[in-house]
């Protein structure tokens, strides 16, 4: 029979995955007509899927391109590696079962790493249990950013591996999680700076007189290679491919010093969106109570740990900051990759930093009397039950669902009335993401991608010239970074989900339709109606509405 902590430690874990369950239930239960994020989400990367999937150049080689998007332009390694799980949940699955599917592994996998971590290495022994299970399931609730998968959420079990290997364990568990974790999850959104982090870490201990402890050091080299396998596309393009792209033209340093200072603070508090802490409202006082009691009773020998990373966590948001900070440009200038690779992505460690400091906390604050000891499961539950709001049903409710997004039929109503084969033709959007008409099975000329030709940049500005001088905000967004290649107007801005009960018109749009021919662009498909149309060689063909869809379609044929 097992003791009755480990019988506790065991109701604890089931409870904390029913709770999961519970969690993901509405994207299972309501499928299509779920309400989940639409930045970086439904206007990318699950259109990208799908026309992936479709393109039949899921594993096509090296050179190959996606013909439905900019005129074949858009080469095949912009859309990741078919060794991505990811990728084959959404060609073997339905939109909503793959999202749903993937959500809950990389929910579960948080829950599991960062409980293991916490037990093997941070708070071992008995009596940390509801604080290990606590912290690890409100880490499982957090918002990450869906398509980086286990970026984030995988780094409390990659470190839980790394640490057995360091301190001498030789299981082979720790290898299969190394082995494992490149197949869901990506190298630039979230490990190569883990892995840069662990290089620093071996490095630290060698100087410290640990030894060379080549072990550790080969775990962490066997890990990137197992990456580089993996994302073999991305390699070749970082190595090989040549012709300039619209990264190329990215320029992130512009702010000034103060600003700089501001953002720092603001990503201390509240955090970033792509990886996302919920941290505000409970953890964030609790561990700046847990260091003003470290430094007033002078524990700083027995929390080192705890010390040593929160000074981490501010010197992430700093370095966050300061990432953008002007003073950078005369490297940028000289050594250009420092524009095309985002290494303000070390703030992605953060999730796994916080929640760590806060079970360390938790733990600082038991050991500090009775009635500090009384509010740790307070506190623990109090974080959970925050967190949850931030459930995407919760969060996105306002927002159009899956279904009223894509809307299918209605633009399968668009598709039968043009009566053409949609590779005949090729169509842009205004008012709404391309990624819809992308989804639906549309050849576009626009996208949202940035990994695209220099070429086809310039190609397509010749379109929104005139509209780009009329407004600094999209010239600036679109010439130094372009990633949403749109039809961009200077009335609307930078705003592309204009529902069917808007009143938004477009009245002085100027548009190089002559370029647009050139491309082969024929239909527009507009969420507002164009009152200049005809000066803009345009002619009204017909409106689509649908009682399935948010948007009212204007279908404007050229002249």
């Amino acid at each position: 029979m097992l003791p009755q902590k480990r019988r506790k430690e065991r109701r604890l874990i089931v409870l904390a995955l029913f709770a999961i369950a519970i969690f993901v239930s509405p994207l299972f239960i309501l499928g299509e007509n779920a309400h989940i994020r639409v930045h970086d989400n439904l206007d990318s990367n699950l259109s990208w899927y799908k026309v992936l999937a479709d393109s039949g150049q899921l594993a096509g080689p090296i050179n190959a391109t996606i013909e439905q998007i900019m005129n074949g332009n858009l080469s095949r390694n912009a859309f990741g590696t078919e060794f991505s799980l990811i990728v084959w949940l959404y060609a073997l699955f339905p939109t909503m079962t793959a999202y749903a599917l993937s959500q809950t592994i990389t929910r579960v996998t948080a829950f599991f790493g960062m409980y293991l971590l916490l037990k093997t290495h941070f708070l071992k022994g008995e009596g940390w249990e509801f604080v290990n299970i606590s912290t690890a399931l409100a880490l499982a609730f957090t918002p990450f950013w869906p398509s980086g998968m286990l970026s984030t959420l995988g780094m409390p079990l990659a470190l839980w591996a790394f640490l057995n290997i360091r301190n001498g364990k030789k299981a082979w568990k720790n290898y299969l999680v190394l082995t494992l974790l490149p197949f869901y999850s990506s190298i630039v959104l979230g490990f190569f700076f883990f892995l840069s982090a662990m290089g620093i870490f071996w490095l630290s201990g060698c100087l410290r007189g640990k030894g060379w402890n080549l072990r550790f050091l080969i775990s962490i080299a066997y890990m990137t290679i197992v990456y580089f396998m993996v994302e073999y596309r991305l390699v070749y393009s970082f190595l090989f491919d040549d012709e300039p792209n619209s990264r190329d033209e990215y320029f992130h340093a512009r702010l000034t010093f103060e600003h700089s200072l501001r953002l720092t603070l603001k990503n201390f508090i509240w955090g970033h969106h792509h990886a996302a802490t919920i941290h505000t409202m409970v953890i964030l006082p609790v561990i700046l109570l847990a260091f003003y009691l470290i430094i007033r009773k002078n524990l700083w020998r027995q929390e080192h740990r705890f010390v040593f990373l929160f000074i981490l966590n501010f010197v992430l948001s700093l370095w966050y900051a300061f990432w953008f900070y002007k003073g950078w440009l005369p490297l940028t200038e000289r050594y250009h990759f420092l524009d095309t690779f985002n290494l303000a992505r070390y703030h992605f460690l953060r999730p796994l930093i916080i929640y760590i400091l806060f079970a360390l906390a938790l733990k600082t604050f038991f050991t500090q009397g009775n009635l500090w000891r009384k509010a740790v499961p307070i506190l623990a539950v109090s974080q959970i039950i925050i967190v949850s709001f931030y459930n995407e049903e919760i969060l996105f409710r306002n927002k159009p669902t899956v279904k009223q997004f894509y809307a299918e039929e209605q633009f399968l109503e668009i598709k039968n009335y043009i009566s053409l084969p949609q590779k005949e033709y090729r169509v842009a959007s205004i008012g709404l993401h391309p990624s819809i008409s992308q989804y639906n099975g549309f050849y576009t000329l626009d996208t949202y991608n940035n990994f695209y030709p220099l070429s086809y940049k310039y190609q397509f500005r010749k379109i929104i010239a005139k509209e780009l001088e009329k407004n600094k905000t999209i010239r600036t967004y679109f010439d130094e970074w372009g990633g949403r290649c749109y039809l961009f107007s200077a009335e609307l801005g930078k705003h592309y989900m204009f529902k069917k009960n808007t009143k938004k018109r477009l009245e002085n749009l100027e548009l190089n339709m002559e370029a647009f021919k050139e491309m082969g662009g024929r239909y527009i498909f507009s969420s507002v109606p164009i009152d200049n149309a005809a000066e803009n060689s345009l002619i009204l063909d017909h409106i689509f509405e649908s009682d399935s869809s948010v948007w009212k379609i204007y279908l404007y044929q050229t002249i």
